[in-house]
């Protein structure tokens, strides 16, 4: 049976570049590798067409002596080995990420333990002008009772037989070797036979730790707070991870905050708007008042500069927005209702004056109809 070209099995150009030829070689591994075709008897045929042209192609020497004197170069004694050459240098490289090849790195070895994350909740004024607060925290630590062994007093682990203290085994499977944890151990490389109580033979325990945060001034939603090493407590005498607390700003009655500016609703009788007059509102810092003007419109914003919130990062303070909501009376007596009337009487003599916004939206309205 004629066999096909090595380019053409692995769909690539005679000028193909070591990369590209590398590329191709791998996604058709990890396409027809047996293993994930169990049900097709094709698929090991054309792993094993795809590796003998990737062993030719990817060795420099074997490529030269392919281009020129194409399949004659294997029969020649040029071509690639059964498993040597090029293809089997650069296994673990291929393959690394796929399988787990390569020399990893065993479980018993020293290894940083994981950042923690803590989301903690302050008031809108904790936040403004910053605090400190404790928080309980849970984390892993070394068992004081076994110093983190696992095993129980008067023992100690042994060495792992499968691996030797290693952590990892080479498999053999099809036409390749795969390094991968050991089953025994699971990657520890050591059995513990007489496991210590309180921890189960882990080495660390479960435990609570009460640690101070201070929140400076200005933080906003999502701000993060790092305590350095305040983490997961680290496998085997590596360090400690970091513990990285979250704020998260509580919803406050009175302000909504949008940055370094705050925004309120600021409810006004129908009569200050219609005759102006003066109102009392709260700030971060105490109150202040604000003067209202004759026929002033719901919607209308009043602006206090310097009353709203400093940043971490900022210079200067946010603003402090008022909105003005003309609140309608409600439970009206039936002297409100005779003397609100009285009022509407009047004001339809000359509403056009009277009512400027309305007579517009009504003139708005009857060009939409039209």
């Amino acid at each position: 049976m004629k066999k096909k070209d090595y380019y053409e099995v692995l769909g690539i150009n005679r000028d193909a570049s070591d990369e590209e030829i590398k590329k191709s070689y791998r996604k058709l591994a990890m396409k027809h590798h047996p293993d994930r075709n169990p049900d097709n008897p094709k698929s090991e045929d054309l792993f094993k067409e795809a590796k003998e042209a990737y062993e030719m192609l990817s060795d420099p020497q074997k490529r030269a002596a392919y281009d020129q004197y194409g399949h004659a170069a294997t029969d020649a004694g040029m071509g690639a080995g059964a498993g040597g050459g090029a293809g089997g240098a650069d296994f673990a490289d291929i393959f690394g990420d796929i399988f787990g090849g390569g020399q990893g790195r065993s479980r018993n070895s020293a290894h940083r333990g994981s950042d923690l994350r803590y989301n903690l909740e302050v008031t809108l004024e904790q936040a403004a002008r910053g605090t400190e607060t404790q928080i309980r925290v849970p984390t892993m630590t070394v068992c004081t009772t076994c110093n983190g062994s696992g095993a129980k007093a008067g023992t100690s682990p042994t060495t792992c037989a499968t691996c030797a203290g290693q952590g990892q085994v080479r498999m053999q499977q099809g036409f390749f070797s795969i390094q991968q944890t050991c089953p025994r151990c699971h990657g520890n490389g050591k059995i513990v036979t007489s496991p210590c109580a309180p921890c189960h033979g882990v080495g660390r325990i479960k435990q609570h730790k009460t640690l101070s945060v201070k929140i400076p001034p200005g933080v906003d939603n999502d701000d993060r707070i790092r305590l350095s090493g305040e983490g997961e407590h680290g496998a085997n005498g590596g360090s400690p991870g970091d513990l990285y607390v979250v704020i998260y700003i509580a919803p406050h009655a009175v302000f909504k905050r949008d940055h370094n500016d705050l925004h309120c609703e600021m409810p006004i009788s129908f009569t200050v708007a219609a005759l102006g007059g003066e109102v009392e509102i709260p700030t971060l810092d105490g109150s202040a008042r604000i003067k209202i003007p004759a026929e002033t419109q719901s919607g209308k914003v009043f602006r206090l500069r310097g009353k709203g919130i400093k940043g971490v990062r900022s210079t200067t303070f946010g603003d402090l927005h008022c909105h003005v909501m003309i609140e309608t009376p409600a439970n009206l007596t039936d002297r409100q209702k005779e003397i609100l009337r009285e009022f509407e009487a009047i004001s339809e003599g000359d509403s056009d004056r009277h009512s400027p916004r309305a007579k517009s939206w009504m003139n708005k309205v009857k060009e939409f109809f039209q």
